[in-house]
């Protein structure tokens, strides 16, 4: 699959999801605003170590360092809810708990992106951009 993907922020999750699988601790991704909001949100919640926006020649680029637990990359499950083809909006009491609060749910609410639980306590609804446990 090109990095021209119809779904940027779906191309993001599966390669995250692949490099995490492959054990891989440094993961190079194409930059957006969005993406780089995701890897704050991911971040911030503990599912990465770390993430940085260089740009290194023409464009930019994520990396994003890799959080292993006892072995396991961090990240058991990358969903991708809303699609390009199918938005899915949700109101602030119908934001998903994700395995009983184990994992986050992301959307992209008025103030930017959020997890689940930050857009619940700031009672904001938004578009369901992904779920991550």
């Amino acid at each position: 699959m090109s990095s021209t993907s119809s779904d940027p922020i779906s191309d993001f999750l599966t390669r995250l999801r692949n490099a995490g699988r492959a054990g891989q601790q440094v993961i190079k991704l194409p930059h957006s605003k969005i993406k780089a909001e995701i890897a704050r949100v991911l971040k911030k919640e503990g599912y990465i170590t770390d993430f940085t926006v260089e740009s290194s020649g023409v464009r930019k680029q994520i990396t994003v360092a890799a959080k292993y637990v006892n072995g396991k990359f961090a990240i058991t499950g990358l969903k991708r809810v809303s699609k390009p083809g199918l938005r899915r909006y949700v109101g602030a009491d119908e934001i998903p708990r994700v395995l009983g609060g184990a994992g986050i749910s992301i959307l992209s609410t008025p103030r930017g992106v959020l997890s689940g639980r930050e857009a619940r306590r700031q009672n904001l609804g938004g578009e369901l951009l992904a779920l991550v446990y």
